[in-house]
């Protein structure tokens, strides 16, 4: 649906769902320390980033790759994912500005995380993927606040922000037991105008690694899961990556599918947290 920001929510029910799944209060976000939010041990987000080197177990225990020709309904893709981590605390804009980022010894410093920790390491992996260079044909941002996501996702599909729908992957918070699920429905997301995926990646608070690759490169399609053994069911985001010519020869994706750059396409879901923006089409009547 398309992104729109309450400032005041003084007024709402202190019972809505959105109040836990952003990790904010009845009235606004939650000032707390962040550190308390923080994980060292980042989500499988982490793990379809283009450029990223994600652990074979875990995409193998998660199903989180599959194969194109799966995309269509009674397909059977055995899947599991884990339950929704604590994450950390997505800022208002003005508090974004006034905390840390781009310098990696003021961060470890503000948030008292040692030098030589996994977290460490895990900040200075971030900083270094979200101050690299963007791919031939790619446009990239990191953001660190719900308003810059949004507003970066909009000036990434043209600006205007008119027809910008925000998707995301709709799992239990208690996530997938591993089992096969059938596909009951595929839905494609969007049209030709392009899209905008934003990923949670490992930091003291919450920071999104958005991109957007040239027309044409990939899809995006809602996938319909339901157990066959019962269970939760969702309607999990998922994107086909039709070029994969310039990505890392040891993505896992590749080893996931047997593929490998510029081969047969990658599809993988988006995880829990994941966010998308499209350009929803019009009848045109």
């Amino acid at each position: 649906m398309l992104p729109i920001c309450h400032l005041n929510t003084a007024a709402e029910n202190p019972a809505h769902p959105a109040f836990e799944v952003l990790h904010t209060g009845h009235g606004g976000i939650d000032h707390s320390p962040l550190l308390e939010h923080y994980s060292s041990f980042p989500s499988i987000s982490s793990c379809i980033l283009v450029n990223n080197i994600c652990s074979p177990r875990t995409v193998e225990e998660t199903g989180l790759f599959f194969h194109q020709i799966q995309l269509r309904p009674g397909t059977i893709i055995t899947v599991s994912f884990p339950a929704a981590e604590e994450e950390p605390a997505i800022l208002p804009h003005d508090v974004a500005e006034k905390v840390p980022f781009a310098n990696l010894d003021d961060v470890l410093s503000t948030f008292k995380i040692p030098a030589g920790s996994t977290a460490a390491a895990q900040v200075r992996d971030t900083l270094s993927r979200c101050q690299a260079p963007p791919l031939a044909g790619e446009v990239k941002s990191c953001t660190t606040s719900l308003e810059a996501t949004v507003r970066s996702a909009v000036d990434m599909l043209g600006g205007t922000g008119e027809g910008v729908w925000a998707v995301t992957s709709e799992l239990p918070r208690s996530g997938l037991p591993r089992q096969p699920y059938v596909v009951d429905k595929v839905t494609r997301v969007g049209g030709t105008s392009g899209y905008v995926s934003c990923h949670k990646v490992p930091f003291p608070y919450a920071v999104y690694q958005c991109h957007v690759t040239k027309l044409g490169a990939y899809t995006a399609h809602v996938v319909s899961l339901r157990g066959i053994h019962g269970g939760p069911e969702a309607d999990m985001l998922a994107y086909c990556h039709l070029d994969t010519s310039n990505w890392n020869p040891a993505h896992p994706g590749f080893e996931a599918l047997h593929t490998h750059p510029g081969g047969s396409p990658v599809c993988h879901f988006m995880p829990y947290a994941d966010l998308g923006f499209v350009i929803k089409e019009t009848d045109g009547a």
